[in-house]
Protein backbone atom coordinates (compact mmCIF):
# COMPACT_ATOMS: atom_id res chain seq x y z
CA UNK A 1 0.00 0.00 0.00
CA UNK A 2 3.05 2.12 0.67
CA UNK A 3 4.88 1.83 -2.60
CA UNK A 4 0.45 2.54 -4.19
CA UNK A 5 0.34 5.95 -2.30
CA UNK A 6 4.10 7.12 -3.15
CA UNK A 7 3.47 6.10 -7.32
CA UNK A 8 0.20 7.90 -6.64
CA UNK A 9 1.80 11.44 -5.31
CA UNK A 10 4.94 11.25 -7.97
CA UNK A 11 1.63 10.89 -10.68
CA UNK A 12 -0.15 14.01 -9.11
CA UNK A 13 3.17 15.81 -9.04
CA UNK A 14 3.80 14.52 -12.35
CA UNK A 15 0.59 15.78 -13.78
CA UNK A 16 0.48 19.17 -12.13
CA UNK A 17 3.80 19.67 -13.90
CA UNK A 18 2.21 18.61 -17.51
CA UNK A 19 -0.30 20.89 -16.73
CA UNK A 20 0.73 23.88 -15.70
CA UNK A 21 4.67 24.10 -16.77
CA UNK A 22 4.89 21.98 -20.02
CA UNK A 23 3.71 24.83 -22.44
CA UNK A 24 -0.03 23.95 -22.26
CA UNK A 25 0.78 21.29 -24.12
CA UNK A 26 -2.70 19.42 -23.36
CA UNK A 27 -4.56 22.58 -24.81
CA UNK A 28 -3.81 21.23 -28.68
CA UNK A 29 -4.93 25.38 -29.20
CA UNK A 30 -1.69 25.72 -32.03
CA UNK A 31 -4.08 26.21 -35.60
CA UNK A 32 -2.91 27.75 -38.98
CA UNK A 33 -5.34 30.44 -39.14
CA UNK A 34 -5.97 32.75 -41.78
CA UNK A 35 -3.47 35.44 -43.02
CA UNK A 36 -4.21 37.61 -46.09
CA UNK A 37 -2.33 36.53 -49.21
CA UNK A 38 -0.41 39.96 -49.99
CA UNK A 39 2.28 37.92 -51.99
CA UNK A 40 2.73 34.73 -54.13
CA UNK A 41 6.10 33.65 -54.23
CA UNK A 42 7.02 30.96 -56.26
CA UNK A 43 7.36 27.50 -54.66
CA UNK A 44 8.44 23.93 -55.18
CA UNK A 45 6.65 21.18 -53.78
CA UNK A 46 8.98 18.11 -52.96
CA UNK A 47 7.39 14.67 -52.39
CA UNK A 48 10.30 12.03 -51.91
CA UNK A 49 8.07 8.37 -53.00
CA UNK A 50 9.63 4.89 -52.75
CA UNK A 51 6.81 2.27 -53.94
CA UNK A 52 3.69 4.89 -53.09
CA UNK A 53 1.78 3.81 -55.87
CA UNK A 54 -1.39 3.54 -53.62
CA UNK A 55 -1.38 6.84 -52.51
CA UNK A 56 0.78 8.75 -55.04
CA UNK A 57 -1.86 9.49 -57.59
CA UNK A 58 -4.28 11.13 -55.42
CA UNK A 59 -1.76 13.05 -53.11
CA UNK A 60 -0.24 14.63 -56.98
CA UNK A 61 -4.21 15.51 -57.84
CA UNK A 62 -4.34 16.92 -54.71
CA UNK A 63 -1.68 19.42 -55.06
CA UNK A 64 -2.27 19.75 -58.76
CA UNK A 65 -5.82 21.13 -57.47
CA UNK A 66 -4.18 24.25 -55.15
CA UNK A 67 -5.63 27.73 -55.65
CA UNK A 68 -2.26 29.39 -54.89
CA UNK A 69 -2.13 31.90 -57.37
CA UNK A 70 1.77 31.82 -57.84
CA UNK A 71 4.11 29.25 -59.47
CA UNK A 72 4.40 25.86 -58.16
CA UNK A 73 6.75 23.24 -59.19
CA UNK A 74 5.65 19.97 -58.74
CA UNK A 75 8.79 17.26 -58.69
CA UNK A 76 8.20 13.41 -57.16
CA UNK A 77 11.52 12.21 -56.15
CA UNK A 78 11.28 8.56 -57.28
CA UNK A 79 13.53 6.56 -55.05
CA UNK A 80 14.00 3.57 -57.12
CA UNK A 81 10.29 2.89 -57.00
CA UNK A 82 9.51 -0.85 -58.35
CA UNK A 83 5.54 -0.63 -58.25
CA UNK A 84 4.94 1.69 -61.05
CA UNK A 85 4.97 5.23 -58.44
CA UNK A 86 7.13 7.40 -60.98
CA UNK A 87 4.71 6.46 -64.09
CA UNK A 88 1.74 7.45 -61.73
CA UNK A 89 3.21 10.55 -60.68
CA UNK A 90 3.90 11.59 -64.38
CA UNK A 91 0.00 10.71 -65.13
CA UNK A 92 -1.27 12.63 -62.41
CA UNK A 93 0.85 15.79 -63.74
CA UNK A 94 3.97 15.50 -61.60
CA UNK A 95 7.62 16.16 -62.73
CA UNK A 96 9.37 13.07 -62.14
CA UNK A 97 13.26 12.55 -61.15
CA UNK A 98 14.90 9.58 -61.11
CA UNK A 99 16.90 9.55 -57.45
CA UNK A 100 20.73 7.79 -57.61
CA UNK A 101 21.40 4.80 -55.65
CA UNK A 102 21.67 5.81 -51.90
CA UNK A 103 25.19 6.87 -50.79
CA UNK A 104 26.83 5.72 -47.37
CA UNK A 105 25.86 7.72 -44.47
CA UNK A 106 22.76 8.92 -45.84
CA UNK A 107 18.98 7.88 -45.37
CA UNK A 108 16.60 7.18 -48.33
CA UNK A 109 14.28 9.94 -47.68
CA UNK A 110 16.50 12.73 -47.40
CA UNK A 111 19.21 11.65 -50.40
CA UNK A 112 15.75 11.98 -51.98
CA UNK A 113 14.67 15.13 -51.12
CA UNK A 114 18.19 16.56 -51.68
CA UNK A 115 18.32 15.70 -55.25
CA UNK A 116 14.55 17.32 -55.85
CA UNK A 117 15.83 20.43 -53.54
CA UNK A 118 18.85 21.01 -55.73
CA UNK A 119 16.82 20.07 -59.60
CA UNK A 120 13.83 22.91 -57.79
CA UNK A 121 16.26 25.38 -58.00
CA UNK A 122 16.22 28.43 -56.39
CA UNK A 123 12.80 29.43 -55.33
CA UNK A 124 11.60 31.68 -52.21
CA UNK A 125 9.73 28.41 -50.75
CA UNK A 126 10.42 24.47 -50.66
CA UNK A 127 7.09 22.76 -49.68
CA UNK A 128 8.69 19.51 -48.34
CA UNK A 129 5.85 16.64 -47.97
CA UNK A 130 5.28 12.72 -48.31
CA UNK A 131 3.72 10.67 -50.28
CA UNK A 132 0.79 9.75 -48.32
CA UNK A 133 -0.04 13.24 -47.41
CA UNK A 134 -3.03 14.93 -49.61
CA UNK A 135 -3.74 18.81 -48.87
CA UNK A 136 -6.11 20.93 -49.59
CA UNK A 137 -6.98 23.11 -52.52
CA UNK A 138 -6.24 26.40 -49.84
CA UNK A 139 -3.40 25.05 -47.75
CA UNK A 140 -0.09 26.36 -49.82
CA UNK A 141 -1.48 29.77 -49.77
CA UNK A 142 -2.34 29.57 -46.39
CA UNK A 143 0.74 28.14 -45.10
CA UNK A 144 3.04 31.28 -47.65
CA UNK A 145 0.29 33.74 -46.30
CA UNK A 146 1.41 32.47 -42.55
CA UNK A 147 4.88 32.55 -43.29
CA UNK A 148 4.97 35.88 -44.76
CA UNK A 149 2.99 37.51 -42.22
CA UNK A 150 5.03 36.44 -39.41
CA UNK A 151 8.34 36.49 -41.19
CA UNK A 152 8.47 32.73 -40.48
CA UNK A 153 11.74 30.75 -42.04
CA UNK A 154 9.45 27.58 -41.22
CA UNK A 155 5.92 26.60 -41.08
CA UNK A 156 4.50 22.70 -40.32
CA UNK A 157 1.30 21.17 -40.03
CA UNK A 158 1.05 18.11 -38.17
CA UNK A 159 -1.13 16.18 -40.52
CA UNK A 160 -4.75 14.73 -39.87
CA UNK A 161 -3.94 11.00 -39.03
CA UNK A 162 -6.53 8.38 -39.87
CA UNK A 163 -7.93 7.27 -36.58
CA UNK A 164 -10.81 4.78 -37.60
CA UNK A 165 -11.46 1.56 -36.47
CA UNK A 166 -10.35 0.22 -32.99
CA UNK A 167 -6.84 0.67 -33.05
CA UNK A 168 -6.79 3.77 -34.72
CA UNK A 169 -9.36 5.15 -32.61
CA UNK A 170 -7.55 4.46 -29.37
CA UNK A 171 -4.06 5.01 -30.52
CA UNK A 172 -4.14 7.58 -33.15
CA UNK A 173 -5.04 10.45 -30.43
CA UNK A 174 -2.80 9.03 -28.55
CA UNK A 175 0.31 9.63 -30.23
CA UNK A 176 -0.67 13.05 -31.22
CA UNK A 177 -1.36 13.99 -27.65
CA UNK A 178 1.61 12.36 -26.64
CA UNK A 179 3.89 13.99 -29.27
CA UNK A 180 2.24 17.09 -28.45
CA UNK A 181 3.80 16.47 -24.87
CA UNK A 182 7.48 15.53 -25.78
CA UNK A 183 7.34 18.71 -28.14
CA UNK A 184 4.70 21.47 -26.39
CA UNK A 185 3.81 23.32 -29.76
CA UNK A 186 3.89 26.59 -28.08
CA UNK A 187 7.26 26.44 -27.06
CA UNK A 188 8.51 25.15 -30.37
CA UNK A 189 6.46 28.88 -31.12
CA UNK A 190 8.29 30.99 -29.36
CA UNK A 191 11.19 32.13 -30.41
CA UNK A 192 13.31 32.31 -27.23
CA UNK A 193 12.39 28.84 -26.40
CA UNK A 194 15.14 25.88 -27.78
CA UNK A 195 12.54 23.70 -28.33
CA UNK A 196 11.80 23.07 -31.66
CA UNK A 197 10.14 20.41 -33.97
CA UNK A 198 7.87 19.81 -37.25
CA UNK A 199 6.22 17.06 -38.82
CA UNK A 200 7.38 15.96 -41.72
CA UNK A 201 3.82 15.63 -44.09
CA UNK A 202 3.88 19.29 -44.05
CA UNK A 203 6.79 21.59 -44.24
CA UNK A 204 6.99 24.89 -45.74
CA UNK A 205 10.30 26.30 -45.59
CA UNK A 206 12.43 29.37 -46.68
CA UNK A 207 15.01 28.18 -49.43
CA UNK A 208 17.74 30.86 -47.66
CA UNK A 209 16.58 29.00 -44.15
CA UNK A 210 17.72 25.84 -46.02
CA UNK A 211 20.76 27.09 -47.43
CA UNK A 212 22.00 28.73 -44.13
CA UNK A 213 21.84 25.50 -42.39
CA UNK A 214 24.09 23.77 -45.42
CA UNK A 215 20.56 22.35 -46.99
CA UNK A 216 19.43 18.68 -46.73
CA UNK A 217 23.43 17.42 -46.19
CA UNK A 218 23.49 19.13 -42.78
CA UNK A 219 20.99 16.51 -41.70
CA UNK A 220 21.71 13.84 -44.11
CA UNK A 221 21.62 11.33 -41.32
CA UNK A 222 18.61 12.21 -39.29
CA UNK A 223 15.94 9.82 -39.14
CA UNK A 224 13.63 11.76 -36.84
CA UNK A 225 14.70 14.27 -40.07
CA UNK A 226 11.74 16.60 -39.66
CA UNK A 227 12.51 17.45 -36.07
CA UNK A 228 15.92 17.61 -36.84
CA UNK A 229 16.07 20.15 -39.95
CA UNK A 230 13.48 21.94 -37.21
CA UNK A 231 16.07 22.28 -34.41
CA UNK A 232 18.92 23.10 -37.22
CA UNK A 233 16.59 26.02 -38.75
CA UNK A 234 15.90 27.18 -35.26
CA UNK A 235 19.67 27.40 -34.24
CA UNK A 236 20.32 30.24 -36.67
CA UNK A 237 17.73 32.32 -34.47
CA UNK A 238 15.34 32.38 -37.09
CA UNK A 239 11.94 31.55 -36.17
CA UNK A 240 9.78 28.35 -36.98
CA UNK A 241 5.89 27.62 -36.27
CA UNK A 242 4.32 24.20 -35.60
CA UNK A 243 0.61 23.68 -35.54
CA UNK A 244 -2.30 20.87 -35.80
CA UNK A 245 -3.48 20.70 -39.16
CA UNK A 246 -7.78 20.34 -39.15
CA UNK A 247 -9.06 19.46 -42.69
CA UNK A 248 -5.84 21.16 -44.50
CA UNK A 249 -3.79 18.42 -44.84
CA UNK A 250 -5.05 14.52 -43.92
CA UNK A 251 -2.90 11.16 -44.24
CA UNK A 252 -3.91 8.97 -46.01
CA UNK A 253 -1.92 5.84 -44.22
CA UNK A 254 -4.47 2.98 -43.14
CA UNK A 255 -4.59 3.30 -39.49
CA UNK A 256 -6.99 0.57 -38.83
CA UNK A 257 -4.62 -2.05 -37.99
CA UNK A 258 -2.37 -2.56 -34.98
CA UNK A 259 0.92 -3.17 -37.14
CA UNK A 260 0.62 -0.06 -39.11
CA UNK A 261 0.35 2.48 -36.27
CA UNK A 262 3.35 0.20 -34.33
CA UNK A 263 5.90 0.64 -37.59
CA UNK A 264 5.00 4.25 -37.25
CA UNK A 265 6.08 4.61 -33.83
CA UNK A 266 8.90 1.84 -33.54
CA UNK A 267 11.05 3.58 -36.42
CA UNK A 268 12.02 6.41 -34.29
CA UNK A 269 11.37 6.04 -30.65
CA UNK A 270 14.46 4.20 -30.01
CA UNK A 271 16.30 6.59 -31.86
CA UNK A 272 14.37 9.70 -30.06
CA UNK A 273 16.40 8.19 -26.79
CA UNK A 274 19.68 7.79 -28.24
CA UNK A 275 19.79 4.00 -28.63
CA UNK A 276 20.12 3.81 -25.01
CA UNK A 277 18.91 1.17 -23.48
CA UNK A 278 18.65 2.62 -20.11
CA UNK A 279 16.78 5.41 -21.25
CA UNK A 280 14.18 2.87 -22.90
CA UNK A 281 13.80 0.96 -19.15
CA UNK A 282 13.48 4.87 -17.67
CA UNK A 283 10.91 5.99 -20.11
CA UNK A 284 8.79 2.75 -19.80
CA UNK A 285 8.74 2.44 -15.82
CA UNK A 286 8.10 6.83 -16.11
CA UNK A 287 4.79 6.16 -18.48
CA UNK A 288 3.93 3.46 -16.17
CA UNK A 289 4.15 5.84 -12.97
CA UNK A 290 2.52 8.58 -14.99
CA UNK A 291 -0.79 6.76 -16.05
CA UNK A 292 -0.94 3.50 -15.40
CA UNK A 293 -0.66 4.01 -11.12
CA UNK A 294 -3.67 6.16 -11.27
CA UNK A 295 -6.20 3.63 -12.53
CA UNK A 296 -4.58 0.72 -10.48
CA UNK A 297 -5.26 2.50 -7.49
CA UNK A 298 -9.53 2.38 -8.51
CA UNK A 299 -9.05 -1.03 -10.19
CA UNK A 300 -8.01 -2.63 -6.93
CA UNK A 301 -10.16 -0.64 -4.37
CA UNK A 302 -11.58 -3.97 -3.71
CA UNK A 303 -8.63 -5.34 -2.59
CA UNK A 304 -6.80 -2.68 -0.99
CA UNK A 305 -10.24 -1.18 0.51
CA UNK A 306 -8.74 2.14 0.73
CA UNK A 307 -10.95 4.38 -0.30
CA UNK A 308 -8.53 7.69 0.36
CA UNK A 309 -6.06 6.20 -2.21
CA UNK A 310 -9.12 5.10 -4.45
CA UNK A 311 -10.43 8.45 -4.27
CA UNK A 312 -6.70 10.36 -5.16
CA UNK A 313 -6.36 7.84 -7.95
CA UNK A 314 -10.09 8.75 -9.55
CA UNK A 315 -8.88 12.66 -9.50
CA UNK A 316 -5.16 11.68 -11.19
CA UNK A 317 -7.53 9.23 -13.89
CA UNK A 318 -10.11 12.32 -14.47
CA UNK A 319 -7.45 14.89 -14.53
CA UNK A 320 -5.66 13.04 -17.46
CA UNK A 321 -9.17 12.46 -19.64
CA UNK A 322 -9.45 16.32 -18.66
CA UNK A 323 -5.83 17.00 -20.44
CA UNK A 324 -6.67 14.53 -23.12
CA UNK A 325 -10.13 15.85 -24.35
CA UNK A 326 -8.95 18.83 -26.57
CA UNK A 327 -6.90 16.44 -28.95
CA UNK A 328 -9.95 14.00 -28.76
CA UNK A 329 -12.02 16.53 -29.64
CA UNK A 330 -9.59 17.20 -32.96
CA UNK A 331 -10.87 13.67 -34.07
CA UNK A 332 -14.31 13.64 -32.89
CA UNK A 333 -14.32 11.43 -30.21
CA UNK A 334 -16.12 12.03 -26.68
CA UNK A 335 -14.82 13.55 -23.87
CA UNK A 336 -15.34 10.03 -22.01
CA UNK A 337 -12.73 8.05 -24.25
CA UNK A 338 -9.64 10.00 -22.25
CA UNK A 339 -10.29 7.45 -19.58
CA UNK A 340 -9.20 4.82 -22.03
CA UNK A 341 -5.89 7.26 -22.19
CA UNK A 342 -3.65 4.57 -19.76
CA UNK A 343 -4.98 1.99 -22.18
CA UNK A 344 -3.31 3.87 -25.01
CA UNK A 345 -0.56 4.35 -23.01
CA UNK A 346 0.34 0.68 -21.97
Amino acid sequence: MVLLLSALVLSALAWAWLFLANGRFWRADQRLGMHALTDAPPVAVVIPARDEAETIGEVVAAHRATTYPGAVRLIVADDGSVDGTGRLAAAAGAEVLSVPPLPEGWSGKLHALHHAVAQAGAPRYLMLTDADIAHAPQTLGRLVAKAEAEDLAMVSLMARLDARGVWGGLLIPAFVFFFQKLYPFARVNDPASRVAAAAGGCVLIRTEALAAIGGIPAIRGALIDDCTLAGAVKQTGRSIWLGLADDEVLSLRDNRRLASIWTMVARTAFTQLGHSGLLLAGSVAGMALVYLAAPLAVLTWPIHSDAIVAGAGALIWAAMAVAYAPTLRLYGQPWLAGFALPMAAL
